[in-house]
């Protein structure tokens, strides 16, 4: 991170509240606070964890950086842009910027869809690159994810679970992102191959010049990869800073809670 540079992701003051199906029809309307007054600020070349238990608003914050739901209040600023106030055409030119990778490796790949499509589909939809462009640029980073461009022409199938999130990552990296909003990359995955994801990962953060906002219920993980941590409870960011730092000497009960949890028996 250059000394003054601006930040990458600005989140102020973050809500999103969630209205429940009424039990009846004449019963009471319920409201669901997924996330309260979230504030952080991730710049580039740093990386960001978000922790806490199943129900925190991690996923929900996920939606909202990547702008595929509206904050209630708040603001998202990528590159200094308020996601929410940009209109369709000048959000799918900023979505370039920022892609996503998801926890299920088969789920967020299309069965009916080859390696070559999935991978550029994000070029075609964002930049409308041609075919020969799209099929050189698929090549290009599923090499750089330790694929073989023989696989361009498979279909998820084919893969194991590990190879399947190497393609995940491929398509993310096809529009050369600044940011990867990285949800439980590696959660499904055997150990070992865990392993082997997110030595991927920090190569190609090296590479790509990509900074992670990286959601993990695994504080291990989140050790690992992240500058920085974020730890959410109902919603609420209840204690942040230098991830060594707060790992060390955790401040807020929550916390202590959630690396008390993850120590081996």
């Amino acid at each position: 991170m250059a000394d003054g540079a601006p930040p990458l992701l600005v989140t102020e003051r973050l809500s999103r509240h969630y209205r429940l199906p009424r039990e009846t029809v004449l019963g009471a309307v319920h409201t669901v606070r997924a996330l309260s007054d979230v504030s952080f600020t991730l710049h580039a070349g740093r990386n960001l964890g978000i922790v806490g238990e199943s129900g925190s608003g991690k996923s929900t914050l996920a939606r909202l950086v990547m702008a595929l739901e509206r904050p209630d209040s708040g603001s998202v600023r990528f590159n200094g842009q308020d996601l929410a106030a940009l209109d369709a055409s000048a959000l799918r030119r900023a979505r370039s910027g920022f892609q996503m990778v998801f926890q299920d490796p088969y789920g967020s790949l299309d069965p009916r869809r080859t390696v070559a499509q999935t991978v550029a589909e994000p070029l075609a939809v964002l930049h409308g690159a041609g075919r020969g462009e799209q099929r050189e640029r698929a090549r290009d980073v599923l090499d750089a994810v330790g694929l073989r461009a023989s696989d361009l022409d498979k279909y998820p199938h084919e893969f194991s679970g590990g190879q399947r999130q190497r393609i995940a990552i491929a398509r993310a990296l096809i529009t050369r992102p600044q940011l990867i909003v990285a949800d439980e990359p590696v959660s499904a995955l055997d150990v070992s191959v865990q392993a082997q994801v997110l030595n991927l990962m920090q190569d190609l953060q090296d590479r790509y010049r990509v900074t992670y906002l990286f959601i993990s219920h695994d504080l291990a993980v989140v050790d690992l990869v992240c500058d920085e941590v974020l730890v959410l409870q109902h919603g609420v960011v209840v204690e942040q800073g230098a991830t060594r730092a707060v790992f060390a000497r955790p401040q807020h009960d929550y916390t202590r809670m959630l690396l008390a949890a993850a120590q081996p028996d």
